[in-house]
């Protein structure tokens, strides 16, 4: 069975889109991955050079807030080229 490439295209886009609609009050911040609150204490001065000593969790918790905030642009044009793409090819 031949997959092609179209399903996986949406398949992304789809994924990426759920990643930005993720409220960070009402639905990340209950179950502790609000980037509002710091993990770690911050202390002054202090470098942050312990970014290879990250947890999962902060890795995917900078992962959520990058593409909340970079791609929530891009993904308006993104979506209006796939629905115009539905539209004319089903």
């Amino acid at each position: 069975m031949f997959f092609g490439l179209m399903p996986l295209i949406k398949m992304a886009i789809l994924m990426v889109n759920a990643i930005a609609i993720l409220s960070e009050d009402r639905f990340l911040a209950r179950i502790g991955w609000s980037t509002a609150t710091p993990t770690e204490p911050q202390t002054f001065g202090m470098q942050q050079h312990v970014v290879a000593n990250e947890s999962i969790k902060a890795k995917t918790m900078n992962l959520i807030s990058a593409t909340r905030t970079l791609m929530r642009i891009p993904l308006i044009g993104i979506n209006s080229l796939l629905i115009v793409y539905e539209l004319l090819l089903g």
